[in-house]
């Protein structure tokens, strides 16, 4: 067996198409859906270790394959590799102000699917990353009740405006808005330190989503007491220590937990 097969063993394996396009779902589980959304460079062995986790709490973990390898190892070469793409995709807008990646039309179209096939009271959403603002995105719709950004870093943060954007259109953020008052919640997560995911993101979505935003900030500065490196960045895969009692751990619980209350009971 490869490493990407063993990476993947477990899940299925079949195509969605919306918008004209066709892409591979890899899945796992039983029970209302949650759409995985993976960070650069792809669904890693890491990023299939949390959906099962979350298959784990009687939830179908569905991950899209929006590119890289599936099941391959993170690397700075795979990195390179997924990244070249993105970078002259429309699909993804990595530096405008105010604008939602087209991609998320596609995705929603997934969530909808997801939750016609597997029931329950809507879907959950988790981004990581690159992606991690999609989870926002797709609030416009009614069936993602359980959205989690986790360290979303969509704008680049280069400028001051880009650190503070939501990478969402002022009309979808007024969409979120009403979904908020109505009573949805968004989690995000982020290392105080991260480079890629700037505090003043949170104090955006603090700001726009009050009581609606639950905002889970891991110490990284120097001497921390986790001993978080300064590189930290991705919560709930790279950087994760899942022994019990560390605090990436209790953020992984959270995460877990929410997705778990809203979907299954």
């Amino acid at each position: 067996m490869s490493a990407t097969t063993d990476a993947l063993a477990g899940f299925t394996k079949e195509p969605f198409t919306a918008q004209g396009k066709t892409r591979d779902l890899y899945r796992i589980g039983e029970g209302p859906a949650v759409i995985v959304i993976s960070e650069i460079p792809g669904i890693t062995p890491l990023v299939a270790s949390f959906a099962r986790k979350v298959a784990e709490r009687g939830l179908t973990a569905v991950l899209p394959h929006l590119f890289g390898e599936p099941g391959a190892e993170p690397s700075g070469a795979a990195i390179a590799k997924a990244m070249g793409p993105i970078c002259i995709s429309r699909q993804f807008s990595l530096l405008a102000l105010a604008r939602t990646s087209p991609i998320t039309v596609w995705l929603r179209a997934l969530a909808a699917a997801e939750h016609d096939r597997c029931g329950g009271p809507g879907v959950g959403v988790i981004g990581m990353c690159l992606t991690g603002g999609f989870a926002l995105a797709m609030m416009v719709d009614d069936v993602v009740v359980a959205p989690v950004l986790s360290q979303p870093s969509l704008p680049l943060p280069l400028t001051k405006a880009q650190r503070a954007d939501l990478g969402i259109s002022d009309a979808d953020l007024d969409r979120v808005k009403e979904r908020v008052a109505e009573g949805t919640c968004v989690l995000g997560l982020r290392f105080t330190g991260d480079l890629a995911s700037r505090p003043e993101r949170f104090e955006r979505l603090r700001e726009e989503l009050g009581d609606g935003f639950i905002s889970v900030e891991l110490d990284s500065s120097p001497g921390n007491a986790a001993d978080h490196p300064k590189s930290a960045h991705s919560v709930l895969t790279e950087h994760l220590d899942d022994r019990p009692g560390t605090p990436t751990r209790a953020a992984l619980d959270q995460v877990l937990d929410f997705l778990s209350e809203r979907l299954a009971g």
